[in-house]
């Protein structure tokens, strides 16, 4: 076996860099997306539905992007094609997303813009495993965590900003405001700045090399699957059952995503214990049936710890806006003040997860993945519940600090606890695997959320902000179960 070689930190930073702009785009969308939608006439029970569309891109492209760019190899390298693939698409919806003259053109936007971003983003974790041998990646994975969370905090404080400089916070209805138009054109500037410094100043190693590095274990070659037709059972089981319900009761509309999201993989499952196909769909499924047991444990952490992190960032504007300030009149000073204290909110958690980026691994030394990542959840549990309690405003950023500790740690330890058990082969493939976990629970929170608001809270948004701060107490729970590595 070779040794595959360290690198310089400066080395590292570039192959990093390009993070800083995919979190930019990122962060505009969240801390802005809903201000949008309610702009072009979306109620509050809407919202989580037109957000549909970023979790949906998200299950679909990224393993199919895993699988490409694991296959792929040109003069251009392996991951780097679909990192300018995905930033030049990502910039042109960036710009075109302020300016949508209905709310039917902002949806569509959203995913074509999410699409992209995970178009670039995906590739970005096997990126990292790549090119670093095991003993450098904990530190490639932190320096992504600093690139996120400085962009991300520079991201959402932006229409904040520019409204101190003099910028229009308010505009006629149906009109974003040039805070909000100005704040995406200068994100479209830093994506794709960000993205062509990492993709010029970056080599990457030819496959051939790669696999005589040899530092993950090998690629299960045939993986038996005839049981897979268990879990299909199951899932159209399910399905159809919540079909039934919804058929019955005529519950909202909304739950037919979750009943079909069911079907679909029940039959996907079924179809899998009895192809004959060796195509890209059976090598998914395959592999998604035979995943490392370490991974199988740290997919419910991943499950509710982003359906918190999705329900914050769909209902944080409407809520600040609503719940604190009075008022859901888009066109109002009101709202547009509440808006920009969210984006402030939004920005203050990134910039903490910068700080504990840091902190985190003196945790980790202490008291060990698994008791710091609870601990870390924990914390964003509390402040996410804390909202619930809070009446002056400008004590949520107080709640925003534990928020900002539980996302450094969701961006960081879970993949510290699966690291090494990857094969390096379907380093790509695997990790759009796993991130299927992050948006399924972000799917569920589309399909749901909007009902149980309806139903149980009166549309009364800071009651999603609640229940996160309930799942990402699960998700810390959930972390016991998962195995520390190898030291």
């Amino acid at each position: 076996m070779t040794r595959k070689p360290e690198l310089s930190f400066w080395q590292i930073w570039n192959m990093c860099f390009g993070f800083l702009g995919i979190q930019f785009g990122f962060a505009l969308q969240n801390a802005n997306v809903s201000r949008i939608f309610q702009t072009l006439g979306a109620n509050v029970d809407q919202i989580p539905v037109l957000w549909i569309a970023a979790p949906f891109t998200g299950l679909i492209v990224q393993p199919l992007i895993g699988y490409c760019s694991d296959r792929t190899w040109n003069r251009f390298g392996r991951r780097r094609p679909y990192f300018f693939a995905g930033a030049v698409l990502a910039t042109l919806a960036l710009l075109a997303m302020p300016n949508s003259p209905t709310l039917w053109v902002a949806a569509g936007l959203l995913w074509i813009m999410d699409a992209s971003f995970n178009v670039s983003m995906e590739p970005f974790r096997a990126f990292v495993g790549d090119q670093l041998p095991p003993k450098q990646r904990p530190l490639g994975y932190a320096m992504q965590s600093v690139f996120i969370g400085v962009g991300a905090v520079v991201a959402s404080f932006l229409p904040w900003l520019l409204t101190r400089f003099g910028v229009a916070n308010t505009a006629p209805a149906g009109v974003v405001p040039h805070s909000v138009l100005y704040a995406f054109y200068a994100g479209a500037v830093v994506l794709l700045g960000a993205m062509l410094w990492t993709i010029t100043t970056t080599r990457e190693y030819p496959p051939e090399q790669l696999q005589a590095f040899a530092d993950n274990p090998p690629a299960a070659e045939n993986t038996d699957v005839r049981s897979a037709w268990k879990a299909g059972a199951l899932f159209l089981l399910l399905g159809a059952v919540l079909l039934a319900l919804i058929l019955h009761f005529r519950l909202a509309q909304e739950l037919y995503l979750l009943a079909g999201g069911l079907v679909v993989a029940g039959a996907l499952f079924v179809w899998l214990s009895g192809t004959a196909s060796s195509g890209m769909l059976r090598q998914i499924m395959g592999d998604l049936h035979a995943m490392p047991p370490q991974m199988r444990r740290l997919n419910w952490v991943q499950f509710f710890s982003w359906f918190a992190m999705f329900a914050m960032w769909i209902n944080t504007t409407p809520a600040v806006a609503g719940h604190f300030y009075g008022s859901t009149d888009t066109t109002s000073a009101a709202y547009n003040t509440g808006a920009n204290w969210a984006g402030v909110l939004m920005g203050t958690y990134n910039g903490v997860g910068v700080l504990a980026a840091i902190v985190i691994p003196l945790l980790v030394r202490a008291c060990g993945l698994r008791i710091s990542h609870l601990v870390n959840l924990w914390l964003g549990g509390l402040g996410l519940l804390s909202f619930l309690f809070i009446r002056d405003p400008h004590w949520l950023i107080a709640s925003m600090v534990g928020v900002g500790f539980a996302w450094a740690s969701i961006l960081s330890l879970p993949y510290a606890m699966l690291s090494d058990n990857l094969p390096a082969a379907k380093m790509g493939i695997y990790m759009g695997i796993f991130n299927f976990f992050i948006v399924i629970p972000q799917l569920l929170a589309a399909s749901v959320l909007g009902v149980l608001l309806k139903w149980f809270f009166r549309d009364q948004p800071v009651w999603a902000l609640g229940l996160g701060g309930i799942s990402l107490l699960i998700a810390g729970l959930c972390t016991l179960r998962v195995h520390e590595p190898a030291a």
